[in-house]
């Protein structure tokens, strides 16, 4: 049996996307933490997420770990990249989604990663081979929390062994990533509010050698499938006959099902199919009331449920995991007060809540009262249903197309940001555009060498110098203060000036803007304030 400590300055319940982002955080940071996870294998036959966006791409890249996901994921990029929306894979397409979910072959300004299709088995699994290699953090497989309390000072947990020997931890805070059946909500009296979906799905897991041999009515990633008796959406795992599909409106908990016989009506011809695995699930949209006792944090699915229209849900949670990671490493490494950890919940739940009121519009999914036969009708009338169609399935774009969500979501009420007195642009589902306001994830650009803007921040606070001229005294106070800052002069790009709107930009460590301006501010209060220490100094700063 692994050895426990009876003690641990951090206690991850639960080793899935959550837990292990917020592992990696905190462990390369010097943190030292402990990880129960129950699960001693990853189920590749149930792929649950598999679309890692561009912001989470933008996190493994900080980590390090952009390039070794998309070597690992079995479908690259450069195989497909649009939503074809058709009556059938044989069939006619009916309209197309291009670049959906950042899926983009060549660099973009926008961002520094293009989206990546991955099963969330193989995400977990590179996670986990990233933490094991961290000497500060122990991750048991096998293991499981069976009691959680938390308390004024510490929590204390009873984790119980593949061998159902148990033992009980302290420690000073714990982070429950251990899902919506995990005990961790319940041990601060959480509860989920909100709404699940009108129809049941069935997931199925699939091997097809005529998918691969015969030439579909288009290329994509994700194939709709109107018109057929049950819709539905597919597409590939893999380049080697894998296939996943999503069939709505069949409940395989409560009547009979043919699998081989719903993915045929998706693909639309008598095709190969042999069934891998099956996995009936509805929609969720909840939102847990509170996200944190007094030790105990909820993060991901713990805290809230998302529908997976636009792929959102896997990609939130790792968001939690790291706006908490490094507040919560701040504090226990010395440079920030417990008081920082109150801005986690400010922060956070508006997103989650934002996230699933985008994600929950789309599960009302278009319907069309179309016969398959007239869709896919080779006439003028055919050819009218189609235009008719696809005219009216632009109100799905927004599920395939959010930039807006996935890189706008800001913070700009956070306590422990300083407002700079200007307009907030308005939040958009679709459509993102830059802005360096504080609380938003500063805008990527490329630097004339070739890296991207985020390679140059540091792994902290960074203070972005854009106009000639001393950094204010910003780095003298972060020095007394022991807040870890890194300067970071771009004064020699000037575009850069005018997309960030001040001549000093303050960065945190999750790559989001804490301040802006040009000089003037107090940098004990602007500091104090960032770090959850302090009200904020006078707005204006700019």
């Amino acid at each position: 049996m692994s050895t426990v400590p009876a003690h641990t300055p951090v206690l991850v319940v639960g080793g899935g996307p959550s837990g292990l982002a917020a592992a990696l955080e905190l462990g390369r940071r010097g943190v030292q933490v402990l990880v129960v996870e129950p699960r001693t294998q990853l189920d590749a036959l149930r792929p649950r997420a598999k679309t890692t966006s561009v912001r989470t791409m933008e996190h493994f890249r900080r980590w390090g770990l952009a390039d070794r996901l998309r070597a690992a994921a079995p479908l690259p990029v450069s195989h497909a990249q649009d939503v074809v929306f058709c009556t059938g894979l044989f069939g006619h397409e009916i309209v197309r989604f291009r670049e959906a979910f950042g899926l983009t072959p060549e660099r973009r300004d926008l961002f520094a990663e293009a989206g990546q299709q991955a099963p969330q088995p193989l995400v977990e699994e590179v996670l986990r081979d990233a933490v094991r290699e961290l000497p500060t953090v122990t991750l048991l497989e096998g293991w499981r929390a069976v009691e959680v309390a938390d308390g004024p000072d510490a929590a204390r947990a009873v984790v119980e062994a593949p061998d159902g020997a148990r033992t009980v931890v302290i420690a000073e805070w714990l982070l429950g990533c251990d899902g919506s059946s995990g005990i961790t909500r319940r041990a601060i009296g959480g509860r989920y509010e909100g709404s699940s979906g009108t129809l049941p799905n069935l997931s199925i897991t699939f091997r097809s050698r005529d998918l691969d041999t015969r030439e579909l009515c288009a290329l994509g990633v994700h194939y709709w499938v109107i018109g057929a008796r049950h819709g539905g959406l597919m597409g590939r795992l893999d380049l080697d006959g894998t296939w996943w599909a999503i069939v709505q409106g069949v409940d395989a908990t409560t009547q009979d099902v043919d699998p081989v016989a719903l993915v045929r009506e998706l693909a639309g011809a008598d095709v190969d199919v042999d069934v891998l695995a099956t996995d009936p699930w509805s929609a969720r949209m909840l939102l847990v009331d509170r996200y944190r006792g007094r030790r105990v944090f909820l993060v991901g699915d713990a805290a809230h449920l998302n529908p997976p229209w636009g792929g959102h849900g896997f990609n939130t949670c790792v968001g939690d995991a790291v706006n908490l990671g490094w507040k919560l490493a701040a504090v226990l490494t010395g440079w920030a007060p417990e008081s920082l950890l109150d801005s986690y919940e400010a922060e956070r739940r508006p997103v989650a809540e934002r996230t699933i009121g985008g994600a929950g519009a789309q599960e009302a999914f278009l319907a069309p009262a179309f016969a398959a036969g007239d869709l896919d009708a080779d006439t003028p009338a055919g050819e009218a249903l189609r235009a008719a169609l696809a005219e009216g399935l632009q109100v799905k774009d927004p599920e395939f197309h959010s930039l807006g969500l996935v890189l706008g979501y800001d913070y700009p009420e956070s306590p422990v940001v300083v407002p700079d007195g200007r307009a907030v642009p308005a939040p958009e589902l679709a459509t993102y555009t830059p802005s360096a306001h504080p609380g938003a994830r500063l805008p990527h650009a490329w630097l004339p060498d070739g890296r991207s803007v985020y390679d140059a921040l540091g792994p902290e606070f960074s203070l972005l110098v854009l106009a000639p001229g001393a950094p204010d005294g910003l780095p003298d106070a972060a020095a007394r203060l022991g807040v870890p800052l890194r300067v970071v002069d771009l004064s020699a790009v000037p575009e850069l000036r005018g997309l960030y709107g001040a001549d000093l930009l303050l960065v945190r460590p999750d790559q989001h803007v804490a301040w802006r301006g040009d000089a003037g501010a107090d940098p004990v209060a602007l500091l104090a304030r960032v770090v959850g220490a302090a009200a904020a100094p006078a707005a204006a700063t700019a």
